[in-house]
């Protein structure tokens, strides 16, 4: 999973389980906030991602979203239960999993093997 996924990942689903609006996410690995915003619901994702240019967007039921990456040419798995989320990334035929707390995310990315935190 690349850091554009990573922070894409994470922010919809701190959207999903806060339930609150952000227009931007914070990338600790980077240290940056990186504007992205749009509708996030349970049944539909539609965000567009500024720093690079592309939507994000998907459709599920039962907390189990297909997203696709307009920026990258593909699909994502996310799914979220509770404030735990998991998935994968088709791209780079990857799993991530991960948390929110708040307003903090941690992503644990088996691709890279290491977590990742951000904040929305």
């Amino acid at each position: 999973m690349n850091s554009d996924t990573r922070y894409a990942v994470a922010y919809i689903a701190a959207r999903l389980v806060v339930g609150a609006n952000a227009a931007a996410v914070y990338d600790y690995a980077s240290g940056e906030w990186i504007s992205i915003s749009g509708n996030v619901a349970w049944g539909n994702v539609s965000v567009y991602d500024f720093k690079r240019r592309t939507h994000v967007s998907g459709s599920g039921v039962s907390g189990r979203l297909s997203l696709y990456d307009f920026g990258r040419a593909g699909h994502i798995q996310l799914n979220v239960t509770g404030a735990a989320f998991d998935g994968y990334d088709f791209i780079t035929g990857r799993h991530y999993n991960g948390t929110v707390n708040g307003r903090a995310i941690s992503l644990y990315d088996f691709g890279e093997g290491k977590y990742f935190t951000y904040s929305i």
